[in-house]
């Protein structure tokens, strides 16, 4: 660091102290120049007495975030001049949490980029430890999913909730719900799979008494349900098409009457949506109004199939354990969990949830073990063993056990393998990518 330059950052380090937020001032090779007394009671004092990186105090890593397979903001923010925001996985003393990251590069007078601020906020959307409440996950897609829902959640712009059955959309709705200013109020969701022209039409508005046959009485709907919450509609594309020009006038007048009635009511709620279907294919078919879909997919946010998020499964398994068998609940043995995360999940998060609920019916101890599992499961572990492969997919099968089955760090393992841990994390990046890539020919999404 230059003279200049140490003197700005020293003036630029008493600045931090304005900031209500955790912040902290890096160099372009993300050396740790100071930080405020915010990041001090949230993440630790950092003793700078000697070098200290963001990397190193924030992630555990021996080098860069982009080196260990993560998307780094100051690299980011360096290449294109402009702030970068996203969401990582901090470490503090607490324990791991998810951490929304500003960065926001500074320049000299000359315009080049010396230093960078960068202001972190640790978000509540979910957990990327254990937790019985709420979503939990850790892996790259889901961060990237963290980071577009606590983008949105604290506007009232209409989300679209994209992905395969049992993925944990509604979850996601409730997430986005909970970040929002109307966290207080009603969180009302309405499965529109199944529902005949009338009986939604009932559902979503209400009705009064004598409306139709069997309507003894005046009935509330879910759209005054939900008034200043938020209104969630599930599968949005088996809305029949005859009441899509009704929830289309209701999102746009921010009105509606209940089925029997001439009284116009008015509707104050944020909308949600989600769909495992192809709305705008549906839209050139003309099954699925153009102009609905325009309304409700102002801010899509697609959700990660379960073989996208590999890395979750550890912990989303653990998790689900305790919430089907509580604190007693067994362990999985190492091979189990390769199984696990071998498999490829057609019915994705729901679907692990009812193997390890039939798992535990099984298991007669505290352990479960392969056998507890299907038979489907055993099928990409069982050829580990059959047969001639080769190295690279040995490698590869190798590499998958070792990332469920090793408690160590990411150093010591590359040690113990015989390569750098620059080259173990750039494998470990490729396995991340590999299944996205293959399973699509391998596994067609459930409908």
């Amino acid at each position: 660091m230059s003279a200049t330059t140490h003197l700005v950052a020293s003036e630029l380090a008493d600045m931090l102290e304005g900031y209500d937020d955790p912040a902290v001032l890096l160099q372009r090779d993300c050396r740790i120049v100071a930080t405020n007394a915010a990041y001090q009671r949230v993440f630790g004092a950092i003793d700078l007495s000697s070098p200290k990186y963001c990397y190193q105090v924030s992630h555990g890593y021996l080098g860069p975030c982009h080196q260990a397979g993560e998307d780094c903001p100051l690299k980011s923010s360096l290449a294109s001049g402009q702030r970068r925001r996203m969401v990582h996985v901090h470490h503090t003393p607490r324990g791991e949490e998810h951490v929304d990251e500003k960065t926001v590069p500074l320049r000299d007078r000359q315009g080049e980029t010396v230093l960078f601020l960068q202001l972190l906020r640790p978000t509540h959307i979910a957990s990327a430890r254990f937790t019985l409440d709420g979503m939990v996950g850790r892996s790259r897609a889901f961060n990237r999913m963290l980071e577009l829902i606590d983008r949105v959640a604290p506007s009232q712009t209409a989300v679209l909730l994209l992905g395969e059955t049992g993925t944990g959309k509604e979850l996601a709705a409730q997430a986005i719900h909970q970040a929002s200013r109307r966290s207080d109020k009603p969180f009302v969701p309405l499965d529109c799979s199944g529902l005949t022209k009338s009986l939604f039409e009932s559902e979503l508005f209400g009705h009064e008494k004598g409306a139709f046959t069997g309507a003894l009485a005046a009935k509330r709907g879910l759209v005054e349900a939900a008034h200043d919450g938020t209104l969630f509609l599930d599968e949005i594309g088996d809305v029949p098409l005859p009441l899509q020009i009704k929830l289309l006038r209701l999102l746009e007048t921010e009105s509606f009457r209940r089925v029997g009635s001439v009284e116009t009511r008015s509707a104050d709620f944020r909308l949600i949506c989600a769909t495992h279907q192809d709305l705008p294919a549906m839209c050139d078919a003309r099954r699925f109004r153009k102009d609905l879909y325009y309304r409700i997919s102002v801010f899509p946010i697609n959700v990660p199939p379960l073989r996208e998020r590999r890395a979750d499964i550890p912990l989303l398994a653990e998790v689900i354990l305790h919430r089907l068998a509580g604190e007693q609940s067994p362990q999985l043995d190492p091979q189990t969990l390769a199984c696990l995360v071998d498999y490829d999940y057609p019915g994705n998060v729901r679907e692990l949830k009812h193997i390890l609920e039939r798992a535990l019916l099984l298991t007669d101890g505290d352990t479960v073990l392969p056998a507890a599992l299907p038979d489907g499961c055993h099928s990409d572990a069982a050829k580990a063993t059959a047969g001639i492969v080769s190295l690279k997919e040995a490698e590869r099968r190798y590499l998958r056990y070792l990332t469920v089955t090793y408690k160590g760090d990411k150093n010591t393992l590359a040690q113990r393998l015989g390569i750098s841990e620059r080259t173990l994390y750039r494998k470990l990046e490729e396995l991340k990518d590999e299944p996205s890539s293959t399973a699509s020919q391998r596994t067609p999404e459930r409908k």
